[in-house]
């Protein structure tokens, strides 16, 4: 009998693997994360109940109910006005994701995929039959996406456009002179454009005021585009899993929740209820003030480690999100990142995450490790030092990466 398998999810695996047993975990990709007790004092309305006690605990709304699905839609409104009936709430973004794809992806169909990313984006296209190419963007490039490489991957069948904006792992944006020219190849050969945001609202270096600020997609004009998100990484509250799928077409939303119908009948009335609190205006300006706050001042302790390991750490500067990729070389030559995060967890007890291993296959990406720099900053401060101290002794018995595949 042949079994389906599916590739391993590197990064998810690593983070399994690691993140219950490491004693500063400061690859964690959510801004650190807040109990109900915190979310009711952020909450300017202290009158007001997170859930109510007496709500029977059916299935609820099937597709979120009205006013999580409001307070969503308000979100998207900034430019032009966002309908609730335009949202699908899901268990997660990468329910959400899954759930696009499920719907709209298959077998000869052609994906163009933002790289390095989120492993799910590429790899479930291509295990529901799609051909997938990587739109690369590179380090030497600051992590931008280039529109001419984007231009030469199309194909007859090309259906969907994949990015991820803020980008995970590097930190960078897809800047609003991009998206315009990306909407511009798009709407030329009717292709869905599909934005994982999840660490959208987290802009710390960046102010709304800069030409490069990125709206959402679904402000663009165009209305073949989708925006996935959750409540997890710029919200802290990864522990209700819920997230959503936005598009102004009706169509594809319409298509969404068909395949939703499969695999998610409604997500927790529970989990839903605490999620409309959070994103209800008495609460989440307080929230979002926080978590960017948070992602400000603990960058900035990040940069200084940075900037006295530069005989080892390159970077680019992250703009936005919880995610910095920083490459760690000895005299010039990468090192082997698996084995570098692996003898820092085993010396140290610090956590972080092999670049070449869950963002390049193996292949790319060789000595580059992500840091998630939004836990707590005491978290940061002292796994910090403690990774100062094994530079000091430990890293000199981390080997290179292969020279060849470097």
């Amino acid at each position: 009998m042949t079994i389906a398998k599916v590739a391993p999810f590197a990064v998810e695996q690593w983070m399994d693997a690691h993140e219950t047993h490491a004693r500063y975990n400061i690859a964690e990709t959510c801004v650190a994360s807040i109990s109900l007790d915190d979310l009711r004092g952020l909450s300017e309305d202290k009158s007001s109940e997170i859930w109510s006690s007496t709500t029977k605990l059916t299935y609820g709304s099937i597709r979120g109910s009205e006013k999580l699905r409001t307070n969503l839609a308000n979100r998207y409104s900034a430019k032009k006005p966002f309908q609730a009936d335009n949202i699908l709430i899901t268990p997660g973004a990468i329910a959400a994701n899954m759930t696009v794809f499920y719907g709209l992806i298959g077998k000869g169909d052609h994906v163009i995929c933002h790289y390095p990313t989120y492993q799910q984006l590429y790899e479930i296209p291509e295990r529901l039959g799609a051909e997938v190419d990587y739109w690369r963007a590179e380090e030497s490039k600051k992590w931008q996406l280039d529109i001419e490489d984007l231009k030469s991957l199309i194909r007859p069948n090309t259906r969907m456009i994949i990015i991820n904006n803020p980008h995970n792992p590097s930190g960078a944006i897809v800047p609003k002179s991009t998206l315009d020219l990306l909407i511009e190849v798009a709407e030329a050969h009717d292709l869905i454009i599909m934005a994982d945001e999840v660490y959208r609202p987290i802009f710390h270096s960046i102010s709304p005021g800069s030409p490069d600020f990125p709206p959402s997609v679904l402000s663009l004009g165009y209305a073949k585009t989708i925006a996935t998100g959750s409540l997890s990484k710029a919200y802290s509250l990864a522990g209700i899993r819920v997230g959503w799928i936005a598009s102004r077409s009706t169509e594809i939303i319409e298509a969404c929740a068909q395949a939703r119908d499969y695999t998610t009948i409604s997500v927790s009335q529970l989990d839903d209820q605490i999620a409309a609190y959070a994103l209800d205006n008495d609460c989440i300006h307080s929230l979002l003030s926080r978590n960017i706050q948070l992602a400000k001042r603990n960058l900035e302790i990040l940069e200084r480690f940075v900037e006295s390991h530069r005989w080892a750490c390159e970077w680019v500067k992250p703009v936005a999100g919880t995610t910095a990729f920083i490459k760690i070389s000895h005299m010039g030559t990468p090192v082997d990142d698996v084995a570098f995060c692996q003898k820092l967890m085993e010396d140290a007890s610090v956590m972080l995450v092999p670049g070449s291993r869950c963002f390049g296959n193996g292949k790319d990406f060789k000595g580059f490790v992500r840091f998630g720099f939004c836990c707590e900053t005491d978290v940061l401060e002292i796994g910090l030092e403690k990774m100062r101290l094994f530079m000091k002794k430990g890293y000199r018995a981390v080997p290179l990466a292969d020279e060849e595949s470097a």
